[in-house]
């Protein structure tokens, strides 16, 4: 029974080493799907399964954990990148920058919390107090990378006390609670009723979306300044991008393009932004009800359809420079991204997985397909060379050292904040670049488990030895109060500004403060309290600069601080 024996107990067994960690990922995820309350601690229990682990001597190499927790950790800030790259920039509009500011201010506050619960319960002169209340820190705000870039930035420092994840572990399940029940609180001193909040949203939505959306109608040119001048002269002379997708002429069915002549009398289906709709109907005629079905060109039904770009060599290129309209007879009305339909205007940049809205006969259409890609499959492959090249580049950013006034060492990104902000930047502008940076969500979502699970699991297994010894006999009750704290006081002041200085509607509200403490058990409780996506699209707002703060304020803590320990 030696090969049992081996498989259990050699933490230098490679197969010991994937049983541990899959029995504990594989436990942990189970037990992170049941609900307290209606609150489960979701991916984050892997990290407590490994601390029962941990503490009845089921381990690892010390070295192989090391990798395997820093290689998760990378997995995970590259494939957060790649999802808020291409909403991180537009996030700082109007209502995203006030967001922004909530979060930002919430950050600044969990640091002040933070450093006074430091001065106020720990003994500063033991060296070991300052690094774990950074670790209390990220778990008050549930936030791993932020852990994972304070044990970077001690490890640099050749640090050697206790691991700081346990004071994670100490803080984290209060922080899932307090951030629930913060805002439950607020909504009591408030006097705020969930169906009115409701249905204010419901009247906001409405309005987004039809500001949003293409507007489509048919307007009969009665103009006679501007008839008799092509397409693109009228949109010169108007000064407003509109896309003429049909054409009625003395009867006939015509695909116009840009150098199309327009003549008084003339039936056009125009689509353009909402906000020009109403303009273009009052400048050019009135708006007329056609039957399209009833006309064809040449002898061909007109149809749409929506084809999708699949070829890499499109990716980043306008709609205007593919020429689709005058080379094949076409017109192309929306684009479709992410679930998002899009003006389809000549300046819009394209991208690998954009779906075209294309109007035409169904040879031409065909024609466009051939052209652009349309092939299905080509999508469900995921791109591992942009992912690799991100990383690679990700690691080298995070390795610069950038020397600050007062710091005893430079500042590094680190593996974490390097990869986060070099995915950031590909999710983005990848595209310039040449790089196809669309993958499935699906895909994305998997990388992303995968290295949150790995690393929990690793920092669950290295500190689940000395973890019952610091609860019971060291610092772990004041781990846990100053955890509460530093959660609690920062939810509450941020929530009531929200409220009662920018009147922010309640469901968004929980979705700021979940996004401001990157804590998905928290966007879970919001999401299931309102059939609206407020909760999701307030999180995903601050998460960005949420997640970009928690990393680089967990190193300029540590390196700022290091003279305490």
């Amino acid at each position: 029974m030696d090969w049992l024996s081996t498989l259990f107990h050699n933490p230098d067994s490679i197969a010991h080493i994937i049983l541990l960690y899959s029995a504990v990922i594989a436990l942990g995820v189970r037990l992170g799907k049941y609900k307290i309350f209606g609150v489960s601690l979701g991916v984050a229990c892997i990290l407590f399964v490994g601390i029962i682990a941990g503490h009845f001597g089921l381990t690892a190499n010390t070295k192989i954990i090391g990798f395997i927790q820093d290689f998760g950790l990378v997995l995970f800030v590259y494939s957060i990148g790649l999802q808020v790259g291409p909403s991180f920039f537009t996030s700082f509009k109007k209502g995203g920058m006030q967001m922004n500011i909530l979060a930002v201010g919430m950050v600044i506050l969990n640091i002040c919390v933070a450093i006074a619960c430091y001065y106020i319960f720990f003994d500063r002169t033991n060296g070991n107090s300052y690094p774990m209340l950074i670790g209390v820190l990220s778990g008050a705000v549930t936030n791993t990378p932020g852990l994972g870039a304070a044990d970077e930035a001690l490890q640099s420092l050749g640090y050697s006390g206790p691991d700081i994840a346990t004071g994670y572990a100490c803080a984290y399940p209060f922080a899932v609670l307090g951030v629930i029940l913060m805002p439950l609180l607020v909504k009591w001193i408030c006097k705020i009723k969930p169906e009115q909040e409701e249905q204010a949203l419901a009247r906001q939505e409405q309005e987004e979306e039809s500001q949003r959306r293409p507007a489509s109608q048919v307007i009969q040119m009665q103009n006679k300044g501007l008839a008799g001048k092509t397409i693109i002269e009228i949109r010169n002379i108007l000064k407003r991008e509109f896309i003429c997708s049909r054409m009625l002429h003395d009867g006939n069915l015509i695909i116009p393009h840009k150098d199309t002549v327009v003549e008084y009398g003339d039936q056009l289906r125009i689509v353009s932004e909402e906000s020009d709709a109403e303009a273009l109907r009052t400048i050019l005629g009135f708006e007329v009800q056609v039957d399209w079905d009833n006309y064809t060109v040449e002898s061909e039904p007109l149809v749409s359809r929506r084809i999708v770009i699949t070829k890499s060599k499109l990716n980043g290129k306008t709609l205007g420079q593919l020429h689709l309209g005058s080379i094949y007879n076409v017109t192309i009305t929306r684009v479709v991204r992410s679930g998002t339909e899009l003006f389809a205007s000549s300046s819009l940049v394209l991208q690998v997985g954009d779906r075209l809205s294309v109007v035409g006969s169904e040879s031409s259409i065909k024609s466009v397909a051939n052209r652009i890609g349309n092939e299905m499959k080509r999508l469900d492959t995921p791109n591992i060379t942009t992912m690799f090249v991100g990383i690679l580049l990700g690691i080298i950013a995070g390795s610069i050292p950038i020397a600050l006034p007062g710091m005893p060492t430079p500042l590094k990104l680190g593996i974490a904040g390097g990869p986060l902000i070099v995915a950031i930047l590909i999710g983005r502008f990848g595209y310039k670049m040449g790089l196809v940076t669309y993958t499935k969500a699906s895909a994305i979502y998997m990388v992303r488990e995968l290295g949150i699970s790995l690393f929990l699991a690793s920092v669950g297994i290295k500190s689940g030895a000395s973890f019952v010894d610091t609860v019971v006999s060291g610092d772990g009750i004041l781990y846990m109060l100053s955890g509460l704290l530093i959660t609690t006081i920062p939810v509450f002041t941020v929530a009531m500004f929200a409220r009662l200085k920018w009147k922010f509607n309640y469901y968004h509200i929980l979705g700021i403060i979940a996004g401001s403490c990157t804590n998905p058990p928290a966007l879970a409780y919001a999401n299931e309290q309102t059939s609206h996506n407020a909760p999701a699209v307030s999180y995903s707002t601050v998460y960005p600069l949420t997640m970009f703060l928690r990393i680089l304020s967990a190193q300029i803590l540590i390196l700022a601080g290091c003279s305490a320990f």
